[in-house]
Parts: structure tokens; sequence; C-alpha cells
């Protein structure tokens, strides 16, 4: 028997690919699907089957290419009722792969059709669960996900979840290995550890959801305490995935259409697509075509053009580095933005010697801005969320949170100069790119963001109160 966990930090998602004696299945894939056929083939195995451990928000599955190329069945839990042909299994029902079995826990309150694969070895013995959303390392699924779709609260959702995880997982063994489906930074929970797997006796003793002595009314207040505005582009990669979607296959190829830039300028023109510019925050400050957005490829990419981009059918062209378009387009398909239309062939570089208009965006060292700061009266914005800025900030910084950018912006000045910081520079940028796009040009950002501020010991800030302790 073999168990791959296969982890894609920028999502803090964890697939699984388990073969056992010429058979396989793959547990919650992603999007592009072939490194999961070649493992297969690796082994000499078939996959048998696509376990879905419920509708995913975050990210759309691939389990529909998957079944499609393969031939392999999918499978939900209980109460599941996706457009497409998958079975719906049974709370308890078992399926054999090669020499060992599965056990479907139907496992509702992060969504009511959560299930957990339990994996009995070839002895019969329970060895690992695949918990899906309803049990992370550290955490539990938020519960607040599925109110609209099931005409349920989140409180009820949550008291749901209390029983899923009182009478179907702390009763299982405590050297049974948790496999979730999320790690630290994803939004499907609140406190999640950057630890991707433990025993569940282990998490029996540390997981604050897990507590013997917790009542009901406890966990629900815990769970539901704290919870922020889950990102707008959930909703829609959750109708994605259990609706179905168009093939991977068909969205590479189409945004893989490279444009000159002469074709890039003239599709920018006819088309109401939005430029996304992929580069580093501080390559993209020196020089970019005006109005686009930069959200860039080396950071959380995807949850930010989830969260900032709010049609998954916008169509998008992208700037990026010379290489790295593929990359993006399949990072973008990984969360339902399927309308990539081109990219922009030689990247800014040839924009530039094309003799095309450009913008840029001024920066300031904490050096610099302390100077300014002793000289006269500097508005600074802090993009930071607002537990970040509570924390410590630049004294009278003003908090807008990146995340609430399009509600925030209008309570700006155009005429008036903004000195702008996040923690380290990448969600500044996208801040500053997003308001330039849309007039405001009197934007700094401060380089290196608080944590240099910090560094440079030039500028005044808030004494440090311990996020844990913020009420």
């Amino acid at each position: 028997m073999k168990i791959e966990q296969i982890y894609t930090g920028c999502l803090a998602q964890g697939a699984y690919y388990i073969e056992s004696d010429g058979e396989a299945v793959v547990i919650d894939p992603l999007r592009e699907v072939e490194s999961y056929i070649q493992k297969a083939a690796n082994d000499k195995a078939t996959i048998k089957y696509v376990f879905e451990t419920h509708f995913h928000a975050d990210f759309v599955s691939g389990h529909v290419d998957l079944a499609h190329k393969t031939g392999a069945s999918i499978v939900y839990g209980p109460t599941a009722s996706p457009s497409f042909p998958a079975y719906i299994a049974k709370d308890g029902e078992e399926f054999k792969v090669g020499k060992v079995t599965f056990k479907v826990l139907h496992t509702p309150g992060h969504t009511m059709e959560s299930a957990c694969y339990l994996l009995k070895d070839e002895q019969g013995k329970a060895t690992a669960l695949f918990s899906g959303d309803t049990l992370f390392i550290g955490d539990v699924g938020r519960p607040d996900l599925a109110q609209k779709a099931t005409h349920m609260t989140q409180e009820e959702l949550a008291a749901t979840l209390y029983d899923s995880l009182r009478n179907k997982i702390m009763p299982l063994a405590d050297d049974i290995i948790v496999y979730p489906a999320h790690g630290a930074g994803s939004a499907c929970g609140k406190n999640m550890s950057k630890e991707t797997t433990d025993t569940l006796g282990h998490q029996k003793q540390t997981n604050y959801a897990l507590r013997p002595s917790m009542t009901k009314e406890e966990f629900v207040k815990e769970v539901t305490n704290g919870l922020l505005p889950p990102p707008a582009y959930f909703p829609l990669n959750v109708m994605l995935n259990k609706q179905g979607y168009e093939s991977i296959d068909a969205v590479m190829k189409r945004g893989e259409h490279a444009l000159n830039p002469d074709e890039f300028e003239a599709v920018a023109n006819e088309t109401d697509a939005v430029i996304l510019d992929t580069r580093d925050p501080q390559v993209f400050a020196k020089g970019f075509i005006p109005n686009s957005i930069n959200i860039g490829i080396d950071g959380s990419f995807a949850p930010w053009v989830g969260a900032l981009v709010p049609d998954i059918k916008q169509q998008l062209l992208i700037v990026a580095e010379d290489g790295r378009e593929e990359e993006v387009i399949t990072r973008l398909a990984r969360v339902g933005y399927d309308y990539t239309i081109g990219y922009l062939k030689g990247g800014f570089d040839a924009w530039k010697v094309a003799g095309k208009e450009t913008d840029h965006i001024n920066s300031v060292t904490p050096e610099e801005l302390s100077g300014l700061l002793q000289n006269k009266k500097v508005s600074v914005i802090d993009v930071r969320k607002e537990s970040e800025y509570n924390s410590e900030h630049i004294q009278n910084a003003e908090n807008i949170p990146l995340d609430y950018i399009s509600e925030r912006m209008q309570q700006l000045d155009k005429n008036k100069t903004y000195y702008v910081h996040c923690a380290g520079g990448y969600r500044s940028m996208i801040f500053n790119s997003i308001l330039k796009a849309r007039g405001y040009d009197n934007l700094v950002d401060i380089k290196g963001g608080f944590k240099a501020v910090k560094e440079s010991g030039k500028i005044p800030v808030t004494d440090y109160v311990c996020p844990t302790t913020l009420k």
C-alpha cells in the first residue's frame, strides 16, 4: 500500500493518492489531473475511485476531468446531489481498493454532505483518516459556508459538526493518522496548524475543538467566534464543483494565446478584460501597463484573485515573467477563473521595446518616510488585516484592509498623497495598483512594509499586543 499526500502550498490544500495491488484512489484532486494519471501509470495501477470529501469552496476539484479521462467513479458522501454522474455512498459503506478498504463516515457540519474516508489496511486495521474539511490539524471546518444551501444558521451547522466529531471521529483509535484537506493559510478554518498530518490521539490532546469536556454550547461558541467573511469566490467554486465545468485542457488552450504588444493592446481595448500583472511587486512598481492590476504569482496569488476579482467569468489578460505564463493560467483555473484570453509575449520588456505607454508607482524606504514624518503631516494607510493592525501599527496610520478595498476606497481623496504599507510589500502593491487604475495617482509604497518599518527603528509604532489577547 502506498499513501502519498500531494500538498499545494499556494492553496494550502492536500490531495491524496493511495495505491494497493494495482488499484488506486485519488481524494480531493486539484483541477490539473495529469500528475495523478502519471502516478498510476508509473505504478501500473488503475484509478478506481475519485473520493470527494464535500463540495469544495476554495478551489475547483479535478474530479470531473479525472473521472472522464480514467473511467474512475466519483464518490460523495450521503445527501450530495451533483449534476454529473457520481455514486452517493451510504454512511458506513465500504469500498475495496486492491487489498485495502475505505469506509465512508458521514460527518455533516462543515457542509451537510461532508464525509471522511477511513482507510483499513490489508489486515483490516484502521490506519488513516482522510478527514476533508471536517477535521484539520489544530482546527475544524468553519460552519458558516453552507448556511444558504442548507437553510441553517452557522450555529446549527456547528452543533451538527459537534455531533459528527463526537460520534464518528473521536471514538476512533488514537494511532490513526489524520490526513486533512487543508493546512495553515486556508480560509476554510481559522486556527490551522502548519503541520499537514498528525495522529488522532495527539489531536484529541491539542485541538481545541476536540476537548473531551467541551459541551455542545461551548463548541458552538468557540467554533463560530472570530470567523472572518469568506472570500467572494467561494460560492462560485461550490457551484462549479457541484454542476461541473469546462475541461482544463480547453481552459489552458484558450489562455495560452501569445499576443505581441500590438495584439495585446488591441484585445485590451476591444474587451472588458482585466490586465493582471503577476510579476514581483517591486518589479511591477518600476514600470507597468497603465490600468493593470498587480497580484504577484509568488504570494497568495489565487486567494487574492478570488477575493478581489468578484466575477469568475471575468476575462483576463496576463503579464508574467517569461516562462511562467502556463503556471499563472493553471493557478487561476484552480480557483475557477477560466477566462484567461491571452498573455503578453515577451512580457513587459516587449511592451517597453514597442514604445507603448507605461506607468509606475513611487516608493520610499522607512528611513525616507521617517524624514517626511518629522517635517510635515503624512497620511499613512495600513492595508493589513484589522487583527494585524490592532496588534501593532505605525502611530496615526489609518487601517484599510485590502479585503475591503472596494467598500473603503470612496473615503480617500484622489488629490491627496497616501503612503501605503502592508506586512512585507505584497498586499500594499495590490492595493496601490487597484487604486491607481481607478484614478488615484498620489500613492507611494513603503518598501518592505511594516517589517522594514520595525527593523529601521526610526518610525514610532504603538505598543505590541499579542493577537491572542485581543478581544
